[in-house]
């Protein structure tokens, strides 16, 4: 409403088009133009906003590091908001450090990097934490088991049975596609799909978008699930080997989930 236009950075494709569709939306009755900048935009698309950008005709632009490429400049940006600082590289956190100097920064993360913290702690900056969980979330029970088939089977079959949706982590991509087809024949009446990030971006898009849509219902995956992607209607997520993981990474993908 002040006239400074706005930028929300994200660390992957997919969380930047759920950010976008939501703003899109909570913006509809305002008199604000709400953008999308990612590498799924076309050479000429992306030049159109980054035009619009510069002349002040966007208010609010969402995307990835895209946003931090050199031919990006804003006419008066005054907030930036940065969506899990610590999966942008060194290259990128120095880009961010250039934008921050006059701008308004709200940092938000689950787990945050030990250098926010800190200037959190000591007053440099301010910090600001959610106790409550959003409305209607159900605390989630957690289970640690060693690996049993038949578990495996009654927790995939238990969340279809009442349409829900199934995160199943398995961190090794040279195994995933094998693993799929075991949950496939384990539970043969599930529609299993796979992905990990050594997937070009397209594919990952395609069937992470498969999952979003409720194409599929059980996905293998690798860690690539961590980063914030909100699907409503995933309740079970299967971890298996949790001991190769850390303490951040777990805490992150059990947000991944959303009631019990």
């Amino acid at each position: 409403m002040n006239g400074k236009q706005v930028c929300y950075l994200a660390p992957t494709t997919i969380l930047a088009n759920q950010q976008y569709e939501t703003f899109k939306e909570r913006m509809s009755k305002f008199a604000i133009k709400v953008e999308l900048l990612n590498r799924f935009k076309t050479k000429k698309e992306q030049q159109e906003i980054i035009k619009k950008l510069k002349l002040g005709e966007i208010d609010i632009v969402i995307g990835t590091h895209r946003l931090l490429s050199k031919d990006v400049a804003f006419k008066d940006l005054g907030f930036l908001i940065i969506d899990e600082e610590h999966r942008f590289g060194v290259k990128d956190k120095e880009k961010i450090k250039e934008m921050k100097t006059n701008v308004d920064v709200l940092t938000m993360t689950a787990t945050p990097i030990p250098r926010t913290l800190h200037m959190s702690i000591v007053g440099v900056r301010d910090m600001s934490v959610i106790y409550e969980p959003p409305q209607d979330r159900k605390p989630v029970r957690t289970y640690v088991l060693e690996y049993d088939k038949e578990v495996v089977r009654e927790a995939i079959t238990k969340e279809i049975e009442r349409n829900g949706q199934i995160f199943y982590l398995y961190n090794k991509v040279e195994g995933i596609e094998k693993k799929a087809n075991e949950v496939q024949e384990l539970v043969p009446h599930a529609k299993v799909g796979y992905a990990h990030g050594q997937m070009s971006g397209e594919e990952l898009e395609n069937v992470m978008m498969e999952f979003i849509n409720k194409e599929i219902n059980v996905i293998v995956c690798t860690t690539i699930l961590e980063s914030g992607i909100d699907i409503p209607n995933a309740n079970t997520i299967i971890i298996e080997n949790a001991d190769r993981l850390g303490l951040a990474q777990l805490y992150q993908i059990r947000g991944r989930v959303r009631k019990k």
